[in-house]
Order: structure tokens, then C-alpha cells, then sequence
């Protein structure tokens, strides 16, 4: 009997799998892909769309360019997992029946408590926030002056906050609009998981492009017209944006599988495989066990590998295999600011340091860490889809 294989979520891990199932088991399995959009977005160049909202024809690609045709597609929400019956729930009512699901929802935005943050934060985790992003800070730009600018508070300065304050700069420096830019950081520096010396190229960076930098206090409260800051800090704002974390899915607290109490998030074993019988997570979803006691960091490039692994495991599982376990291997970090990006201690895929770090220095910018982020993008949009879109996307990335 052919086994009904599931697959949850459009995101990197959702999409990966996917594709990495369709390749490792063709029309073995009966594959259902379900998610509450009908394409895959390229989250982390969705910070264009600050700048330009047209970028999103270049990141936002449809379900039906890379799914094969036997594949069946439902845009649906998921809104229950029951891993007794081995059925998914939807928000139509319907449910689905399925031997091996494999759950890449995704995650939202933490606040942390932080009281007033939910109500008056935008965020950025889908296309429809970066649109909302764009036109919030158009509007209070044109409602702006010179001798009154708008006020754009960014909080958090980790990769999506770093990038998003940067593409505000170039919104404003490009319509000469009259915009104050604050990034918050309540740790010591920018990009609080970096080394030092790329925290300072990005600091640099970003003063460079008029970006106020708030760093050593953590935001304490917000109100719909003020972020309270520390003991005795206050930024009025027109807009502000909310970058500082992430955690579980709603629908994952209820799901019967094992999770961490605070952010449920689903625990897996380093073969993305659950505690529920036939249950995979993969992505920022998953905790996903790694041989240091650290899970694998929620990062897309982090999800691209392992959804390669966990649709070679399906296979495994439904020829009742040995799973594979799936070791992280951190590839470097690029970031954009703008226009601009700097690497740091960038890897091949065989994990040792690429040449170009001995003679470009480490962190390197210019046009080589520019190239290297247009291109990072590049190869994930041909794995998905093909060579054409790939180089569609290559001037906006």
C-alpha cells in the first residue's frame, strides 16, 4: 500500500522537504503539501521589500513552480495535530490521514512580556509584514518634515533588525524623506551571536547610514506613542518594528509531542524524528539535538540542510531504514546593510575556510561580500525553482 506522506508549511524547511522527498521517493509516496499560502517566500531577503515593495514578485514564488505535478497543494492553516489518530487538522474542518508528517511550520515573533510590544510592534515573518512595514514607514514619511522627521524604532539588532534598519536608510536616502532611524539592542553590541570584530564592520555600517544605535538596555514597555527603554530612556515613534526573537507555533501547544515548556517548539532527535510515531520537525519548528547539547540554530541555512536530510529519512522510515543523523555545519555569516553586506568566516561546503577570507581579511565587505549575498540567494531560488527565476532575482537580492 502506498504510504500517504505530509507535508506542513511553505517556508525553507517546508519547501526543502518537499523537494527533497519528491527526489529521494518520487511516486513511491502519496505527498500532500499544506500551508496557509500558496508560495515560498524567500524570508531572508524579504527586507527588500522595505525599500521596494516590487522585490516581492522576485522573492515570493508560487507553490505550483516547485512542487511537482503529482503533488497535491492545500492552502489551508493547520490547527491541530493528532498524532493518535495520525491526522492533521484544518481550518476548513477537514483533516488529513497520514503515515509520516513531517511539520515545518515555521515560528512567530516573541515579545517576551515586554508589556504594550504586541500590540503597537509591527514584525517581519511574512510577506504581507514587509509590505505592512513599507507602507508604514511611507506614510510617516510623508506625513514628516525636516524640522519634524519621522521616527522609526527598529528593536533588536540581530540579523533581520541589522537588515531592515539598513533598508529603511536606503528608502529614506532615495526619496530624500525625512526619517530618523533608531536600532535597540538591550545586550552590548549589533548582532549579539557574532565575533567582535564583525560586530564593530556592522556598527560602522550602520552609523555610517545615520542609524542611531541603542545597545546595553532592553526595551522595558511600549505605548502607542513611546518605547520605554531601561530606567530612563524614551524614543517616540511613528513606526516601530520588532525583531527580537522567536518561538512555537500556537498550534504547537497543543500538539502531543514532546516540546520545550517555554517556546514550543517540537524536540527531535538529530534525525528531525519526534517522540510521535512518524512525526518529523525540521526548521524553526524543531529543537533538533546536535552532539554539543545546543539544538541547531533557527537559521535558513540551517533549514536548507536539514530538509535535504529529513525527506532522505522518509525514505528511510518508510523502507523501515536506519535513519540518517543530520550534524550542522555553520557556513559563515553574511549580512546586507542597504546596498552594502560584509561577510565573516565564510565556508564551503566541506566546512574549511574559503581562500578569499586569508585575502580579503575577515570580516570582508565590498564587491566580493556583495556578489556572495546575491548569490547565497541565487542558489537557494534555482534549488527551489530553476536557473531562470534565479537570475530574474539577482539584481534585487
Amino acid at each position: 500500500m502506498t504510504e500517504n506522506v505530509v507535508v506542513l508549511g511553505s517556508g525553507y524547511a517546508g519547501a526543502g522537504a518537499v523537494k527533497s522527498i519528491e527526489r529521494e521517493l518520487d511516486d513511491q509516496v502519496d505527498l500532500t503539501w499544506v500551508s496557509d499560502v500558496d508560495h515560498h517566500l524567500v524570508l531572508h531577503e524579504a527586507h527588500r521589500c522595505i525599500r521596494n515593495p516590487r522585490v516581492k514578485e522576485k522573492i515570493a514564488i508560487p507553490v505550483d513552480e516547485i512542487k511537482s505535478p503529482s503533488t497535491r497543494f492545500i492552502q489551508a492553516e493547520v490547527t491541530d495535530l493528532d498524532t493518535a489518530g495520525k491526522e492533521v487538522g484544518l481550518d476548513d474542518g477537514t483533516t488529513l490521514s497520514y503515515d509520516y508528517c513531517v511539520v515545518g511550520i515555521g515560528s512567530q515573533t516573541a515579545f517576551f512580556g515586554i508589556d504594550g510590544l504586541q500590540e503597537h510592534a509591527l514584525t517581519l515573518k511574512n510577506l504581507d509584514h514587509a509590505l505592512e512595514i513599507h507602507d508604514a514607514v511611507k506614510s510617516a514619511a510623508r506625513d514628516a518634515s525636516r524640522s519634524d522627521p519621522a521616527q522609526v524604532v527598529v528593536g533588536g539588532a540581530g540579523l533581520s533588525g541589522i537588515q531592515s534598519a539598513g533598508e529603511i536608510a536606503e528608502f529614506r536616502d532615495k526619496h530624500r524623506a525625512p526619517i530618523d532611524i533608531h536600532l535597540v539592542e538591550g545586550l552590548d553590541s549589533v548582532f549579539p551571536p557574532g565575533d567582535p570584530e564583525l560586530q564593530e564592520e556592522l556598527d560602522a555600517m550602520l552609523r555610517e547610514r545615520d542609524v542611531n544605535i541603542l545597545t546595553g538596555e532592553f526595551i522595558t514597555s511600549v505605548d502607542d506613542e513611546v518605547v520605554y527603554i531601561g530606567d530612563d530612556t524614551e524614543l517616540e515613534y511613528d513606526v516601530l518594528l520588532w525583531t527580537g526573537g522567536i518561538t512555537g507555533q500556537e498550534v504547537c501547544q497543543d500538539i502531543d509531542v514532546g516540546k520545550d515548556e517555554r517556546s514550543h517548539r517540537l524536540q527531535t532527535t538529530s534525525t528531525f524524528s519526534t517522540d510521535a510515531d512518524g512525526v518529523f520537525a525540521v526548521g524553526d519548528t524543531a529543537l533538533v539535538e546536535q552532539p554539543d547539547d545546543e539544538p541547531a540554530p533557527p537559521t535558513a541555512q540551517a533549514a536548507w540542510d536539514a530538509a535535504d536530510i529529513v525527506g532522505e529519512n522518509v525514505k528511510r522510515a518508510v523502507n523501515d531504514q536506519p535513519l540518517k543523523e543530520w550534524r550542522y555545519k555553520d557556513k559563515g555569516t553574511v549580512i546586507s546593510v542597504g546596498n552594502e553586506a560584509v561577510a565573516y568566516d565564510v565556508k564551503p561546503l566541506n566546512g574549511v575556510s574559503l581562500p578569499i577570507n586569508s585575502l580579503l581579511g575577515n570580516p570582508f565587505g565590498g564587491t566580493p561580500a556583495e556578489t556572495l549575498k546575491k548569490a547565497i540567494a541565487a542558489r537557494w531560488i534555482n534549488r527551489v525553482t530553476g536557473p531562470g527565476r534565479a537570475a530574474k532575482a539577482w539584481p534585487d537580492m
